[in-house]
């Protein structure tokens, strides 16, 4: 089957780095099987922390950001990048969540049509984003996650966006979610080589992890670590040298990073009923 038959993934995300960190293996894998798959990154991180002020100024940081994650998506095989052009909200309660052009301050209509838009064309059959939360509250996460819901249901009401191009229903979409129980696996692997793991009390206490039972697919993908660990290491304004994983051997690291869960948003899952990966049981 040739990877125009293959069903779409498409990846909705707020800023670079979002794609690897939380689904990095999963587009990966797909990619490698032949899946059609494309990211969408709402900024360019314009607001994000500088790991090494030789790599990047406040006053570039969106340029390089940009750079970064097209090294990443070249790592993990994405096909289509999409960019849509807002700036970087920074964090919650910060002076950036007042600029105009922030995504947390961006028309709800306008994002949802162009991502109506973008569903239309590329036809995925799965669309993936955060979770209501975005994963620790960040004003972006949270935003591209409505965007997200509201424009997976539009894309397929012929009434909605008309100058956007012909309906399409996606099948599914899913939330990328933390658990608990990756959580703890994560630190307990760090902390066996003696890596000092005090700066995850602060991950812990802000993230929204989700109770393993309500997990809908959980994806092993060790076949795609180094896929996922060359694509983190794109990133290397936010994830340095000095990264909490630089302290213990690199294929613990890989291994600690090679599970990856999601919680069935639309349709609704089946209590009880468990998937083998995204597109277990549909058509392709």
């Amino acid at each position: 089957m040739s990877q125009t038959d293959r069903p779409g993934l498409l990846a909705i995300f707020a800023h670079p780095d979002d794609e690897s960190a939380a689904t990095g293996g999963t587009l990966a894998h797909y990619a490698k099987e032949g899946f059609r798959v494309r990211l969408v990154c709402a900024t360019r991180g314009e607001i994000g922390e500088i790991s090494d002020p030789n790599l990047a100024s406040h006053a570039n940081l969106g340029e390089v950001r940009e750079q970064e994650l097209r090294d990443a998506a070249a790592a993990l095989g994405i096909s289509e990048l999409t960019l849509l052009d807002y700036r970087d909200s920074g964090m919650a309660g910060t002076d950036d969540n007042k600029h105009p052009n922030a995504l947390c301050n961006a028309s709800a209509d306008e994002v949802v049509a162009n991502l109506v838009g973008i569903i239309r064309e590329f036809k995925p059959g799965v669309v993936i984003t955060f979770d209501p939360s975005g994963g620790y509250g960040h004003p972006d996460h949270i935003a591209i996650h409505h965007h997200t819901v509201n424009a997976f249901k539009a894309a397929s009401d012929p009434s909605l966006y008309t100058d956007q191009g012909e309906p399409w229903s996606a099948s599914r979409l899913f939330y990328t979610v933390f658990t608990d129980r990756s959580f703890a696996t994560m630190r307990e692997s760090l902390q066996k080589y003696g890596a000092d793991t005090s700066e995850m009390d602060g991950w812990e206490e802000a993230a929204d992890f989700w109770d393993d039972n309500k997990v809908d697919v959980r994806m092993d993908l060790s076949g795609v670590a180094d896929a996922k660990w060359d694509a983190l290491n794109a990133h290397r304004t936010q994830f340095g040298e000095n990264n909490i994983f630089s302290r213990i051997p690199v294929e613990e690291a890989k291994a600690s990073l090679s599970t990856e869960a999601f919680v069935l948003a639309q349709p609704a899952a089946v209590s009880g009923t468990q998937l083998a990966d995204l597109f277990d049981g549909l058509s392709s």
